[in-house]
């Protein structure tokens, strides 16, 4: 019961199916419409609240091994007091509260590899069900403006991102022997391969090429001892500032002379203008998703300078400056650097666990909100799984650590016994 309510929840936080035959003929979502979605996620709710209050000491074991999350929790309501349209900061407030209750949920009850089956299903059904859409309406299936594929979801981006993370789970599966789905693994690889090019979304071709390459990275990491290790870890990383940089300095003219679009697709301007406002509310920012709201003249200022009504700054890191400022920020990039490396230190110490995925996933999300605003997205997989990874590496890390014969030993059925606690 409890893997079922986890793939349903997942399945209607993915943003599936019900956007598409909500929106309009140009895709948009009206105010009823969005009342209604939200409805949709009262069962999610629920499903996380039924399965926390009955582990609710594993749960408060799993809060008090990660205090920076829930400080981050509290600062969406905080920033009610500042905030430029506090009603939607404190209803978005709560949309992101119950959205990692439900990351609680599935973090202290499945272990990596059993959320990794859940998340494959959950995906396998988007991925088909987008193909199936594409083959039986094709107009439906399409986006209006360009004709890219979109499947069941409203927009091509988004059939994009889960195209991707189904590439990225079906090849951890293919790569793992002890779950017996190579053959679905082999024909779901290529299905969201199928999807992933017909959806034409750059941020997640980039994040598919990072996820392959981390993969590798991943793997040498488990596998080299000392000296070695560091080395990796060292190249790692100043290939990684090294490609940051050369971005930034030539990312443009190379798109110019290649005659693509070098402001990418209008982001660049619209980060210049972003900055501006970054700098000045530097400290506290807007408020929780309030920027990009009607009631800010600062979002008019520059929806009028860009002429088009962006919806958010498309680019994670940007967004958490504007909600919260850069002390909420500080924080929030404290909890992403604790998450890597205990996601490292555990795929390293305890490889029967299945830590892999997570680990690429995380860094993945990172890769995808340097041109996307994904980061504290109330009801959204992504930030679930992204939520989720983040609870169970600290939820585990210290297991591991002050039990070293783990190391050695293949893991217990089920998330360990209330955590050695």
């Amino acid at each position: 019961m409890e893997c079922w309510g986890a793939g349903i929840s997942l399945f209607l936080q993915m943003g599936a199916f019900f956007p598409l035959f909500l929106a309009d003929a140009d895709g948009a979502l009206s105010d009823p419409a969005k009342a209604k979605l939200r409805l949709i996620c009262l069962p999610v709710y629920a499903f996380a609240s039924v399965v926390l209050i009955a582990n609710r000491r594993t749960f408060f074991i799993a809060i008090r091994r990660n205090l920076l999350l829930p400080v981050i929790l509290a600062l969406p309501f905080l920033s009610v007091l500042w905030a430029v349209a506090p009603s939607t900061t404190l209803r978005r407030a709560v949309g992101l509260l119950f959205t990692v209750l439900l990351a609680y949920a599935l973090a202290i009850r499945f272990t990596p590899r059993q959320l990794l089956v859940i998340v494959f299903a959950t995906l396998g059904v988007c991925i088909v069900l987008s193909l199936a859409m594409f083959a039986v309406s094709p107009n439906l299936a399409r986006m209006p403006a360009d004709g890219a594929m979109r499947g069941i979801f409203i927009s091509k981006n988004s059939l994009g991102w889960y195209a991707c993370l189904m590439l990225l789970v079906a090849t951890i599966v293919l790569l793992d022997g002890t779950l017996g789905l190579r053959r679905t693994a082999a024909i779901l690889l290529i299905a969201g391969g199928v999807c992933l090019a017909g959806s034409g979304s750059m941020t997640a071709m980039i994040a598919t090429g990072s996820a392959y390459l981390l993969i590798g990275f991943y793997i040498m990491l488990r596998r080299t001892r000392g000296i070695s290790r560091m080395a990796i870890i060292l190249i790692s990383v100043q290939l990684s500032a090294v490609t940051l940089l050369l971005l930034h300095e030539f990312l443009v003219p190379v798109l110019e002379a290649l005659g693509k679009d070098a402001t990418l697709t209008g982001r660049v301007p619209l980060w210049e203008l972003v900055d501006r406002q970054i700098a000045d509310q530097l400290l506290l920012g807007f408020g929780y998703q309030s920027f990009w709201t009607e009631a800010n003249p600062s979002a008019w200022a520059i929806w009028s300078k860009i002429r088009w009504q962006a919806p958010h700054a498309h680019n994670g890191f940007r967004d958490t400056m504007l909600s919260f400022g850069l002390g909420g920020t500080i924080v929030f990039v404290m909890l992403l650097v604790r998450a890597v490396y205990q996601g490292a230190l555990l795929h390293c110490r305890d490889p029967h666990f299945g830590w892999l995925w997570l680990n690429v996933y995380v860094v993945v999300v990172l890769v995808m909100n340097l041109t996307e605003s994904l980061f504290l997205m109330q009801n959204d997989a992504i930030f679930i799984l992204f939520a989720t990874s983040v609870i169970m590496f600290s939820l585990h890390a210290p297991v591991v650590s002050t039990n070293p014969s783990l190391q050695r030993q293949p893991p217990i059925r089920g998330p360990r016994a209330e955590l050695l606690a």
